[in-house]
């Protein structure tokens, strides 16, 4: 009996052809895309050859009919990566004695006799320009044509009317990328590093505004911290207000990094780096199915690192493991299980103070920590699930979880003011324990139809968010009149370290209690609309419910149950709607426009008397060119974006670790983004963000001082990228690089001029085959010229951050 599963789309009866018992008619529609040099993006597990069928079926829209008996006890290669649909039925169909063959432009046809005696097939190669499968450990492809964060629907980027930038595992790997910080500012437009609470937590500014450290992990917020990079399959920035889809978020953008997951071919990896100022990073990788037919697979990340600095003090030392389990039963149901731990010990780079409007003339490697004997510890675990069901062809079931849980030890001294003397600079110190806990989930239903000519991919879903911090017994002091205790300044000049008493300091009472919860509610709608395969019309909208709440006692003697007595809440509901629509006239060209309204997440911020702030609400109109070339393998991104975001908060200039109201900012620019393959032997990455950011509207603080027309601190004006990797031989890689990064305000209060600065990086990896394996030998040199920088600023004119000077990495690794 023939199948058939026909596409409500497609509206061409099928021309049918029957040749040794098989019937297989893929029909696209009318423009003809089976016979076309288009692709799709497939990801298909070794299976039943008629399973394997219906997959490239719906990855390419088509209209397939087939005989089960002639396809019965055969089984497909897996099939993944971006082909046209002959390549990737040529792919499945491996040794099966059968063949595809182009019959006319709205035909292919399969025929030939079936080899029923064999079951098992081996993968084989077709010739081709493609672009590579994402998560083939192996894959050198810059350029990514699908991201999840933007639409939670793994929407082809050129059809969605967004800016959204992707840096893969192999960026990462050219660029000997070991955080995230560096992956994402040197890869992507507009995006700098915020150095908040002495960089113990990853943060960044986009077009001009904080995350607030909100950090997504597989779509689902998670914890504030560190993210080891271990286990990163790529990391998506999508910029503007995302809340239509994630709720409370900050509008200039987010961060969302995937995981790797279990691949049902065997892979094994095992890196050494070593760089100059005591540096040292061993990370190992394993994969591979557990069963004989790959349904059952597993992967292992681990990672060690031991990273010193140039500065006096600071280290960081971290434990990392991520155990992953993931299941495919058949090709309906896929589940993945994830857990990671993480131990860190962390001692903290408050960087050094200014001096009227320019950081302190001081060697750029001084600390003022009073020694590297005690650090800030922080443990965490991770524990996550998804799975997804397809209920038909057309309409899938997708839920995520995941539960994070740190435990901190703070000890930290940081900066606090400096005299009037302009050497004598005050410091504080923080000491006690905290816990963060997270829970989050969603649950998305989505699906596809035709509607009077018109293709429709829709999303329903719903989230729920839940966090609580709390800080207990916990002591802060610093030197002054209106602490607690005094703590001994320093002189910046001349320091003299070891100073602190540690039992002086234990002595004193507790005076730090401070909690925090936060729950949110949303459910959202999305419809991406789709009119004679070139205007694309994305439009939704979500309603979110939020409470929030802090409470403190900051008094001697304090405790974590008064500041529960004192816990203050607040509830926020907002509708948030995204339009947005986009046309490409011809396959490598998109135009597109949007318009977005998001809820912020301004009330989340710490106020020195411990009040709540009203939410951050902001809306913004972009426009934009997309290009895509050579098969895909280069893509650009040109935008203009007009952002605008009311109760904004800024550092108190008067309470170091605190925030402030400020008012009213508007953000716009333009920004350009350019990666992936020129040549076949060139890779490329270039960006180039103009931000225009300014206060329109501002209170004043405590000293009077109004930010109306100031810009906020660590924005360039100007901001610029450069990197490109050129394979010399098929054994030997180059790579050279630059980051330009115009001057920024390190303070509103009494503004600090932090000087522009280039620096300028290269590379060269050799790679030979050993026995079965292969041995990747790699060196990276940072900032070339040696030229001395600042990086940004903390919280405020006394705490400039530093960049490195001239620094070596290198690395070896090893893979079968």
């Amino acid at each position: 009996m023939a199948r058939n599963t026909e596409r409500p789309w497609n509206k061409i009866e099928p021309y049918k052809l029957i040749k040794h018992g098989l019937l297989i008619t893929p029909l696209l529609m009318g423009n003809a895309h089976a016979a076309n040099n288009e692709t799709y993006r497939f990801d298909l597990p070794a299976q039943p050859l008629s399973a394997t069928l219906d997959g490239v079926s719906q990855a390419a829209h088509t209209k397939l009919i087939y005989s089960d008996e002639t396809v019965k006890g055969l089984s497909a290669a897996p099939v993944k990566g971006n082909y046209t649909a002959q390549q990737a039925l040529n792919i499945a169909l491996g040794n099966t004695g059968l063949n595809s063959k182009v019959v006319d432009k709205t035909l292919i046809t399969v025929e030939g006799t079936p080899k029923t005696s064999e079951t098992t097939l081996k993968a084989m190669t077709v010739e081709g320009d493609t672009i590579q499968d994402p998560s083939d450990p192996y894959n050198k492809d810059y350029a990514i044509t699908n991201a999840n964060s933007a639409t939670k629907t793994n929407a082809s980027i050129m059809e969605t009317p967004m800016n959204i930038q992707v840096v893969p595992k192999a960026i990462m790997n050219d660029q000997q990328d070991i955080n995230i910080v560096d992956a994402i500012t040197k890869n992507v437009s507009g995006v700098q590093a915020d150095h908040g609470s002495g960089d113990i937590y990853e943060n960044f500014i986009i077009r001009g505004f904080q995350t607030n450290a909100d950090t997504y992990r597989n779509g689902l917020l998670r914890n504030f911290g560190t993210h080891d990079p271990a286990n990163m399959e790529q990391i998506e920035v999508v910029k503007g207000p995302a809340s239509m889809l994630y709720g409370r978020a900050q509008p200039g953008g987010l961060v969302n990094y995937v995981t790797k997951k279990g691949l049902d071919t065997p892979y094994y990896s095992v890196q050494q780096q070593f760089g100059s100022y005591d540096q040292y990073r061993t990370s190992a990788d394993a994969t591979g199915p557990i069963d004989k037919d790959g349904k059952v697979r597993y992967r292992v990340n681990f990672s060690y690192q031991d990273i010193g600095s140039f500065k006096q003090f600071i280290n960081n030392e971290r434990y990392f493991v991520a155990p992953t389990l993931s299941w495919r039963p058949n090709d309906r149901f896929e589940a993945n299980v994830e857990v990671e731990y993480k131990h860190e010990d962390k001692i903290n780079d408050w960087g050094v103070p200014s001096i009227g409007k320019r950081p302190a003339p001081v060697p750029l490697s001084r600390s003022y920590q009073d020694s590297d004997k005690k650090p800030t510890s922080l443990e965490s675990t991770l524990v996550a699930y998804d799975w997804g069901f397809k209920l038909n062809d057309d309409w899938k079931l997708k839920n995520r979880f995941l539960w994070d849980n740190q435990d901190i030890q703070y000890y930290d001294t940081g900066n606090d003011y400096l005299d009037a003397d302009n050497r004598t600079l005050n410091r504080f110190i923080i000491t006690g324990p905290a816990n963060t806990e997270t829970y989050s989930t969603n649950l998305d239903l989505t699906g596809q139809f035709n509607v009077v000519g018109t293709k429709h991919d829709v999303l329903l879903g719903g989230d729920y968010f839940h966090n609580k911090y709390e800080a207990s017994n916990n002591r802060y002091g610093n030197y002054g009149p209106d602490r607690s205790f005094d703590l001994p300044p320093i002189d910046i000049f001349n320091p003299v370290y070891n100073v602190i008493n540690q039992a002086t300091v234990n002595a004193q009472p507790f005076n730090w209690n401070y909690i925090r919860k936060e729950n949110r509610y949303g459910v959202y709608f999305q419809d991406q609309i789709t009119l004679f395969d070139k205007l694309h019309i994305l439009g939704g909208g979500r309603y979110d419910w939020v409470s929030y709440g802090t409470g403190a006692d900051f008094n001697d003697g304090g405790s974590i149950q008064v500041a529960k007595a004192n816990f203050r809440n607040l509830e926020d509901q907002k509708f948030s709607p995204r339009v947005g629509i986009l046309y490409q006239p011809m396959q490598w060209l998109s135009l597109y426009g949007s318009y977005t309204e998001s809820l912020g997440s301004a009330n989340g911020s710490l106020s020195y008397t411990g009040q709540n702030f009203k939410p951050e609400e902001a809306e913004q109109y972009e426009a934009g060119v997309k290009t895509e070339f050579f098969d895909k393998k280069l893509a650009t991104t040109v935008s203009f974006y007009h952002l605008e975001k009311t109760n904004t908060t800024t550092n108190d200039p008067n309470n170091p670790g605190f925030q402030i109201a400020a008012g009213k900012a508007r953000s716009r620019g333009i920004e350009v983004d350019i990666k992936g393959q020129v040549t076949e032997k060139l890779n490329l990455v270039t960006t180039y963000a103009f931000t225009d950011i300014r206060y329109t509207e501002a209170y004043p603080n405590q000293n009077g001082i109004s930010l109306l027309g100031q810009r906020p601190i660590n924005v360039p004006e100007h901001q610029a990228t450069l990197w490109g990797t050129y394979q010399l031989t098929p054994q030997f890689k180059a790579g050279l690089g630059g980051v330009l990064v115009g001057q920024r305000l390190g303070d509103n209060f009494n503004p600090v001029e932090l000087p522009g600065y280039v620096t300028m990086d290269a590379m060269g990896a050799y790679t030979i085959p050993v026995g079965k394996t292969r041995l990747t030998t790699q060196v990276n040199l940072n900032n070339l010229l040696d030229k001395g920088y600042y990086t940004g600023a903390g919280y405020g004119r006394n705490s400039i951050n530093t960049g490195n000077p001239l620094s070596v990495m290198g690395s070896i690794r090893l893979e079968y």
